[in-house]
């Protein structure tokens, strides 16, 4: 591998010697390579495919207690030795200014090599083996008159990095996803519905191969989804009013991401991110005593969940995965952080929740895998508990205030609950709440066996904005005294 070699050991060791030399009181390197292949197929036609590659190097410095980044694509000595020099400069310039000088908290150095786990590797599989699987899908998604698009997508991703630092560590990883959805559209006069399978927004994402996609079964899901599709058409809307609802587990996974994940973010609770991603209610002055929610809901950060694509061995400034506890029996204890906001907040030692987009831009706080931990019940039993109230499944849209404490999601599909059983489905549902009040009313949480990891590929956060790709595994939950709506079909 000509990036775990001495080819890259050529380029990257003597950017690390050159940091010394400038006397930096911390510095690092780091090459990454993503390629991205994406395939379509829309209304039984190929819609697009495309597979783009990019590459290059991140130099990132600490001068006088201040930052200095600079990345160039160009894999010679001379380029990074010109970009290194620029890093230091930056972080010269700044250090003249900066009146709050940058402190590090201790990290040990690693030399590691690691690879995620795959069993077919689908950069391998042939694209007209893809392309039928597609068409098939879109065949059967289109077996209704009232299906207006009918539309079937694989992504696939390979991510290789490799990381030096003047702490001694030298890391090299290389991760592979899949993902695949179906998405049926149905109409009839104004009235437009649409179902998705696995989930909504790019589908079902994981840390592994083409195998992943097999097991996916998008041909038996858009023969669900289809028929769902058309009856949303003709379903009834909820009650506007409060009641109960059970979140399917894709739902919780999005709740948990807005209303969890992001405010305990540390850049966003020390101000850092404020102009852009927004704050967090969860200050530190919180941590230890907040009630966030009902001792049914333990939330965890773990960089080592299988198949997550939050996941790898180290972070971007070569911080080793763990698991850190958020929310314990309903208690907020902890936070997402980086080497910089720990000593900041004075932690032990950063959660390893430091990652890059891209080789050009410097790492950002991101969640890892953000899990809500199973609890006892099945998903029959939190229905059967449940006198009256509805069962929400698959998000069409959310809304959350910059603090992350108001929020309205709404789902494409809904069915009633009376008397501990499922009824009628329902269309354009929406739920609303505060964050605490909401995960406070939690009285039920699905065990094991129902618990499912998601994968968000699109969470937007920085400046220049950055787009990570972020796991969650959960499973449904109950909440009492929710506000139930309806929403416009769109």
């Amino acid at each position: 591998m000509w990036y775990n070699g001495a080819p890259m050991q050529q380029l990257l060791r003597p950017v690390i010697r050159y940091l010394r030399q400038q006397g930096v009181d911390y510095g690092d390197v780091r090459w990454q390579q993503t390629t991205h292949e994406d395939v379509v197929v829309e209304n039984g036609a190929v819609e697009g495919i495309s597979t783009t590659s990019h590459e290059g190097y991140g130099i990132r410095v600490l001068v006088g207690g201040s930052w200095g980044f600079a990345a160039t694509p160009v894999p010679t000595a001379s380029a990074l030795r010109r970009a290194a020099h620029e890093a230091v400069a930056i972080a010269q310039a700044m250090a003249r200014v900066n009146t709050a000088p940058v402190r590090l908290a201790p990290v040990k150095p690693a030399t590691a090599t690691y690879r995620s786990h795959w069993v077919i590797d689908p950069f391998e599989v042939p694209l007209a083996k893809k392309l039928d699987y597609l068409l098939w899908a879109c065949h059967v998604l289109s077996g209704h008159r009232l299906i207006r698009r009918a539309i079937a997508s694989l992504d696939f991703y390979r991510i290789r990095k490799r990381f030096l630092s003047t702490d001694g560590s030298d890391i090299t990883q290389e991760l592979i996803e899949s993902a695949g959805q179906v998405e049926a559209v149905a109409t009839s006069g104004e009235e437009v519905q649409r179902r998705s399978y696995p989930n909504s927004h790019h589908g079902a994402h994981a840390q592994a191969g083409y195998e992943y996609v097999k097991a996916l079964d998008l041909v038996g899901g858009a023969e669900t989804i289809r028929q769902e599709a058309v009856a949303l058409l003709s379903a009834k809307e909820p009650r506007p009013g409060e009641t109960t609802v059970i979140l399917d587990s894709s739902q919780v996974a999005l709740q948990m991401h807005e209303s969890c994940g992001h405010p305990v973010e540390l850049d966003r609770v020390l101000g850092t991110e404020i102009s852009f991603a927004g704050s967090s209610f969860l200050t530190p002055a919180r941590r230890g005593k907040f009630v966030y929610g009902s001792p049914r809901v333990t939330i965890v950060a773990d960089a080592a969940t299988p198949q997550g694509v939050g996941s790898a061995a180290y972070d971007d400034e070569g911080v080793a995965a763990q698991q850190t506890e958020l929310i314990k029996r309903g208690v907020f204890v902890g936070y997402l952080s980086s080497r910089e906001t720990a000593a900041t907040l004075g932690l032990r030692g950063s959660s390893g929740a430091m990652r890059a987009e891209s080789w050009n831009v410097p790492p950002l706080i991101r969640m890892t895998n953000v899990n809500l931990l199973p609890g006892d019940a099945t998903l029959e039993q939190l229905i059967r508990d449940t006198r009256r109230g509805y069962l929400l499944s698959t998000n069409k849209s959310w809304s959350i205030d910059d603090r992350r404490l108001n929020f309205q999601f709404s789902t494409e599909i809904g069915w009633e609950i009376a008397h501990g059983k499922l009824g009628a489905m329902v269309k354009n549902p929406i739920y609303t709440g505060i964050t605490p009040v909401f995960w406070k009313s939690c009285t039920g949480v699905g065990d094991q066996a129902t618990w499912r990891l998601w994968g968000i590929p699109n969470c937007g956060k920085g400046e220049p904005g950055q787009s990570m790709h972020v796991g969650h595994g959960a499973p449904p939950a109950r909440f009492t005294k929710v506000f139930v709506g309806r929403k416009r079909s769109s």
